[in-house]
């Protein structure tokens, strides 16, 4: 996969203790790269990276991304070829009760690992993951374009973007001539071990463990759902194409681009696009028994986008990548992996396995269906 490139390759991720960060962790480690992460500590219990156990299978540096001192020296100390950075403050509710702390993590967070990368040689490609809500949301029916207006109304949204105008500033001014960089931007992202508060597969999850029945404040607000790991294998390969612009032509990729200083978007197919009444309907399928109250109205809480999906033309074009899994799939990998914990996968070493499973699966299935990344 990712024409080998991680094999053996030194690799810092930030954020490796939450969601998004563990499951990359875990790719990259079944790729054998050498993967480090640093982060402020375990944001949830339970945790996909405790499930996973690891803080025993790669470095584990704590620190704070707002402590410019703190991601430098570790990143020096690491001496990485590749960095990702996940970190972030990464609810939009909780960016209405605290504001400064969004900001100053996920702004100036972004900075300041750009101020290491800036002082450690060894690194060769950045990869900046941001969100889908960097954009002003217009509540248009079409995806938005790489190109659209940056910016949103909330503290969140409003983070990320600046964390994409710092990006690319950085980009143009200090790394023209240093490490291949890009922004990647996606959203919605379900699967197994998320945990995190106010967002609906980790509510469902805790809710019907506890055999009650799970509230829902939004039923009719529409997302396109994806799995985790479809966006986790565009970073990959893109990541991939900043270390060699050559891999993959072989299988189809196109080399008439150029990928350092660029923004791609990563997301379903356009099609897929459903409500959360019917993501709960979907994952009940798998828990039967188990109900859920719906707020009608769909008015509980602060103001959050009704309609936001991405075009992901772009990363069809320059990478040939597209997503691999449709709606059904998605709910299945992701109901499985929490039935799996549930049932008595928590023990070490089961959940390591059984994740590790999955990402053969989605491999598989992306190298049948002749997406050039998994071969």
């Amino acid at each position: 996969m990712f024409a080998d490139l991680y094999r053996g390759r030194r690799v810092f991720i930030t954020g490796h203790t939450g969601f998004k960060g563990s499951w990359l962790s875990a790719w990259l480690l079944a790729l054998g790269a050498r993967a480090a992460g640093f982060s402020l500590g375990v944001p949830t219990r339970p945790s996909h990276f405790e499930a996973l156990d690891l803080a025993r299978r790669m470095e584990d540096m704590r620190g704070d991304i707002r402590d410019r001192q703190a991601v430098t020296s570790a990143m020096r100390g690491f001496a990485p070829e590749v960095v990702f950075h996940l970190a972030a403050q990464a609810l939009v509710r909780r960016s209405y009760a605290d504001p400064a702390a969004t900001f100053e993590a996920n702004a100036l967070g972004t900075m300041n690992v750009l101020e290491a990368v800036r002082a450690c040689p060894s690194v060769k490609a950045v990869i900046v993951i941001t969100s889908d809500k960097c954009y002003r949301n217009e509540e248009w029916v079409w995806g938005y374009r790489e190109t659209d207006r940056l910016g949103g109304a909330d503290p969140y949204s409003a983070s990320k973007g600046c964390a994409e105008l710092i990006a690319h500033s950085y980009f143009q001014s200090f790394f023209a001539e240093k490490a291949a960089c890009a922004t990647v931007r996606a959203g919605n992202v379900i699967g197994g071990g998320d945990w995190a508060e106010d967002r609906i597969v980790p509510d469902c999850a805790r809710a019907w463990a506890e055999h009650r029945p799970v509230a829902i404040r939004s039923p009719w607000a529409t997302r396109p759902w994806q799995h985790v790991l479809e966006p986790l294998s565009g970073y990959l390969w893109l990541g991939a194409r900043l270390l060699d612009n050559d891999a993959g032509l072989a299988h189809g990729a196109k080399a008439a681009f150029e990928p350092r200083g660029q923004s791609y978007n990563f997301g379903p197919a356009a099609d897929v696009n459903n409500t959360v009444a019917e993501v709960v309907e979907a994952l009940a399928l798998h828990w039967p028994g188990f109900k859920s109250e719906m707020d009608a109205a769909g008015h509980a809480g602060r103001k959050e986008s009704t309609l936001l999906k991405l075009c992901c033309d772009k990363a069809l074009a320059e990478l040939a990548w597209k997503a691999t899994l449709d709606f059904e799939e998605t709910i299945r990998y992701t109901a499985e992996w929490y039935a799996r914990y549930y049932e008595g996968g928590e023990g070490k070493g089961a959940m390591w396995d059984y994740t590790q499973g999955q990402i053969t699966a989605y491999a598989g299935k992306a190298a049948h269906r002749g997406l050039v990344w998994a071969w």
